[in-house]
């Protein structure tokens, strides 16, 4: 099966290893470059983040797309603050406009305290519930030939239609609580995991497939890495270091924890747990910043040259990730490393892997 690549536009060149450094909220000069070197580096589309105190996602996704003609867009989206049938007609038209370009990447909820920022004061259950209903209009407005009618419990809608419709539009979905398992089985087209050890994503795949073999799909998967690479394994690793001991001095001098965390996801337990037995698992996973940051979403790695890391991704290649969500601690730097060094290797390797008789008879 191909295997497609996701990057990275946050909305200034800096990430953990920066700290609080004062620089532009949104540095377009920037989003434009990540956006022209990530499309030149290969990589088949970029996520650009939701946050609720960053710049606005789809926005920042029409400005990139109009600046670019083949890199799609992953758009991170909280539902429940649009409605659903705004939400489609707005995406179902940047699709439009952008050729086909669009993903959705659906993020159900954060901590209590930043939803509430947002004036949402819903339960983690609810918010679940939510999305279920929110997703199942969304896709209606989207293949719906006539006005329809839903009567649910969030929403009341009424002669719904868009007159608008996607070229191709995939839901990108994550989520490992029970209530999230099988919202992902309903209606992901690709299942969004963190990166974890090969244990842990076998078990995953293992149940999303369960969970959505109930309605007859079967989604894809996605695995979201921090690779670290230099010219020898040594220097990554030396380099991995200095990343977690770099982040750790940054939160001790804000008085952020750096131990002894207890986040509220059941993503981010499943992160720590991993990263109780030492900051290396599986040869080249990487769960040092994880532990000392807390987990707080795409915070695991792969360390070591390109050929190494492109084998280790091979791995979870094997055990059914289609999709690799990238990203590196220097930002455009580390994307144009990726698309030069990273990329053509794992694309190589899938091509012989997929090659092979055993493999190509199944």
């Amino acid at each position: 099966m191909p295997v497609k690549f996701i990057g990275y536009i946050g909305f200034n060149d800096t990430s953990e290893i920066h700290g609080a450094t004062r620089v532009r909220a949104l540095d377009k000069a920037y989003v434009e470059a990540a956006a022209k070197a990530q499309e030149k580096g290969g990589f088949d589309r970029v996520l650009i983040p939701f946050g609720s105190n960053t710049p606005e996602s789809q926005i920042v996704a029409a400005h990139a797309a109009a600046i670019t003609s083949s890199l799609g867009f992953l758009i991170a989206h909280r539902p429940g603050f649009t409605q659903p049938t705004v939400a489609a007609r707005q995406l179902a038209t940047l699709d439009q406009l952008s050729g086909g370009r669009v993903a959705v990447h659906i993020i159900t909820g954060g901590a209590d305290a930043e939803m509430a920022r947002d004036g949402d004061h819903s339960v983690k259950d609810d918010r679940y519930a939510r999305t279920d209903e929110y997703l199942t209009i969304l896709k209606q407005e989207w293949s719906a030939e006539a006005p329809f009618d839903h009567a649910g419990r969030f929403y009341n809608v009424i002669q719904g239609f868009s007159a608008v419709k996607p070229t191709n539009l995939p839901i990108f979905f994550g989520g490992s609580s029970p209530a999230a398992l099988d919202v992902a089985g309903r209606h992901a087209d690709v299942y969004a995991l963190w990166g974890e050890t090969q244990a842990q994503v076998r078990e995953a795949v293992s149940t999303i497939r369960a969970s959505a073999a109930r309605y007859g799909r079967r989604p894809g998967f996605s695995l979201s890495l921090r690779p670290v690479i230099a010219n020898t394994e040594e220097a990554a690793w030396k380099k991995a270091d200095a990343i977690v001991e770099r982040v750790r001095d940054l939160r001790a001098s804000a008085g952020a924890a750096t131990e002894g965390h207890a986040p509220p996801n059941a993503g981010s337990q499943r992160l720590l747990e991993a990263a109780k037995a030492g900051y290396r698992a599986d040869t080249r996973l990487w769960t040092g910043l994880a532990a000392v940051a807390g987990a707080q979403g795409n915070s695991t790695g792969l360390v070591g040259t390109p050929e190494q890391v492109a084998d280790a991704l091979l791995d979870y290649y094997d055990l059914g990730i289609d999709h690799f969500l990238i990203r590196g601690f220097e930002p455009l730097a580390d994307a144009i490393d990726y698309g030069d060094q990273l990329l053509p290797l794992v694309h190589a390797l899938v091509a012989a892997r997929d090659a092979e008789p055993k493999r190509a008879a199944g």
